[in-house]
């Protein structure tokens, strides 16, 4: 269940930051909601399989920046992630540029938190 709210909250913020974010729009035949949800579903097998990896081998970097590294590493989950289900599902998010994955990788942190603590009782 956990699993399924997890899922929601990131589409959700996927959504916002598509709607505050220029350069990220929903892409393919599908509606919007089901672009945002295809994206959610990856962000979080990405962001569970892949970015632990990433994370640790781009440690020394990582600890030079002061942590800000990480930043770019959620941009790199994010574009992973609208790639993969665009081409793996048919329908997706498209990101313009790394700047647009940057900034919609910070909404979509700040967007998981922030829902995250509202439905930390449900």
């Amino acid at each position: 269940m956990r699993f399924i709210l997890n899922w929601l909250l990131t589409s959700i913020a996927i959504a916002i930051a598509a709607y505050v974010v220029p350069g990220i729009e929903p892409f393919g035949p599908a509606e919007a909601w089901v672009c945002f949800a295809f994206t959610g579903l990856f962000l979080g097998l990405v962001n569970s399989l892949v970015k632990p990896i990433l994370s640790v081998i781009s440690l020394p970097v990582t600890i030079l920046t002061l942590g800000i590294f990480q930043l770019v590493i959620n941009s790199l989950m994010l574009e992973l992630a609208g790639s993969l289900s665009v081409n793996l599902l048919g329908a997706g998010i498209a990101i313009s540029g790394f700047g647009a994955a940057f900034i919609g990788g910070i909404v979509i942190s700040i967007m998981c938190s922030v829902l995250g603590a509202v439905t930390k009782d449900a």
